[in-house]
């Protein structure tokens, strides 16, 4: 949880709180509430090869987009969101950023649609984190109980 609008001053608390047990990635997959050009350059200074969203992409492509052409690489002197939408259309970038799709994004749509969780019904930080945090425990639960029946 935190104070601020968006995800964009979030990166870098977040690379920084990986426990060193569980070691340093080597890419990272962040949706476009996190693009930044700063955000880029504070993975790299990391080690951490970053894959960032640089806009809202639909969720179902047309038939022409599946069968289009990789698109050439942007010349030297492009922008930093530039070269990060081409690496996203490259076949690593593609392949890297799906793994979004199986890790985190299933957990926050089930607790938006099955356990309709939308809004924050508490304010303030503290608050607002404990509220998260049962509803938390309530998809662990619901979904512990849901693999001991099976």
């Amino acid at each position: 949880m935190s104070n601020h609008p968006n995800d964009q001053h979030e990166v870098e608390p977040t690379v920084d709180a990986i426990s060193p047990r569980v070691g340093k990635p080597d890419a990272a997959a962040l949706d476009n509430g996190y693009w930044s050009p700063a955000n880029v350059q504070a993975l790299e200074d990391r080690g951490i090869d970053p894959y960032i969203a640089t806009g809202r992409e639909p969720h179902h492509h047309s038939w022409e987009r599946w069968f289009a052409q990789q698109p050439a690489p942007p010349p030297p002197e492009a922008s930093v969101q530039e070269k990060m939408a081409y690496k996203l259309q490259t076949e690593i970038g593609k392949a890297i950023y799906a793994l979004r799709k199986e890790t985190v994004e299933p957990v926050i749509g089930i607790i938006k649609e099955v356990l309709g969780f939308r809004q924050f019904s508490l304010r303030g930080l503290w608050a607002v984190t404990g509220e998260w945090c049962l509803v938390c425990l309530a998809f662990n639960l619901k979904r512990w109980h849901t693999l001991q029946a099976g």
